[in-house]
């Protein structure tokens, strides 16, 4: 049974296990963020801070990263993952690496994201250290500890603001020594699109979620309700972006984000209709690539205005 669904997700062995464990198309959601918040302090104070950048980048990957990990390690532990379990690494229950060694990598790549922080914190404030502290334990709740936010209705919320508003505040802050209300504005369509990546993941698994008594907003609401409830977020941030355009807070440039639409559309076109996890698992993709292709034409035309 495991080998049938390796074939039909196209698992393949080797290092490929390591990297399905870090769930790559989830990783837009940690790089987007860095990017355009420090996009913003270039155009907006000609900052430019290569190593900040760098430093912010990788410490936000290793964090996602490990969040990743840790879900991988506890829905197994908890029972929810099993061989047939589709949107997940498949490195315990199909490709036997023993549990405890995804959880202990999962506490390196904290490790590593600390080193980073400590790297930002000296060169610009310590109270870096108490948010991104804040930030990995909140990864860490996300599935672990006695009541996981992924299996309540906030998990959008938390992950929305986290890797949405707080990693491009922290970007820019780091960059300029203060944070902005613009930046935070034009931090709103992102942490709507990271929101709408978790959404799609647990449409997909709404089914065995439900079965395992998780409380999420698409069974609270129903499949039908909540791929509706997905095409309102993308409405919500393409309207936002339009009129953070029309007042100046985005550059004119920044329409040519708007060639992301149809990526967006094709994403609702793939969830309805399907019941199944494996049918699925093209728009959840998709839904991480709406998103990364959005924000980065967003730091492009951040980059061009400055140019042009």
């Amino acid at each position: 049974m495991a080998e049938d669904i390796k074939k039909q997700l196209n698992e393949r062995d080797g290092w490929q296990v390591w990297w399905r464990l870090l769930r790559p198309h989830t990783l837009t959601a940690s790089f987007i963020p860095v990017f355009i918040g420090t996009m913003f302090a270039y155009i907006s104070e000609d900052i430019f801070l290569v190593d900040l950048f760098l430093a912010m980048m990788f410490a936000s990957i290793l964090i996602q990263s490990a969040t990743n990990m840790f879900n991988e390690y506890y829905d197994y532990a908890r029972g929810l993952d099993n061989e047939k379990s589709v949107g997940i690494g498949g490195t315990i229950v199909r490709d036997g690496i023993q549990p405890k060694t995804v959880l202990n990598l999962a506490f390196v790549f904290f490790f590593l994201a600390i080193l980073l922080g400590v790297y930002i914190c000296m060169a610009t404030s310590w109270w870096i250290a108490a948010i991104g502290a804040v930030s990995m334990l909140i990864g860490y709740l996300y599935t672990g500890g006695p009541i996981p936010i992924a299996y309540t209705p906030f998990g959008e919320l938390s992950a929305g603001l986290l890797m949405g508003t707080v990693i491009i505040a922290i970007s820019f802050y780091i960059q300029t020594g203060f944070v902005s209300g613009n930046v935070l504005l034009i931090s709103i369509p992102i942490a709507i699109f990271i929101a709408a990546i978790l959404l799609a993941n647990n449409i997909r698994d709404l089914d065995g979620d439900k079965e395992n008594g998780r409380k999420t907003i698409a069974i609270l609401i129903g499949r039908k309700n909540a791929i509706i409830f997905l095409a309102i977020l993308f409405i919500t941030a393409y309207v936002s972006t339009a009129i953070f355009i029309a007042l100046g807070i985005l550059p004119v440039w920044a329409f040519i984000s708007f060639l992301s639409i149809k990526m967006a559309i094709d994403v609702i076109k793939g969830f309805k209709g399907k019941t199944k996890p494996i049918e699925m698992m093209p728009a959840m993709i998709a839904t991480g690539k709406t998103n990364s292709i959005y924000g980065i034409l967003i730091g492009i035309s951040l980059v061009l205005s400055k140019i042009f």
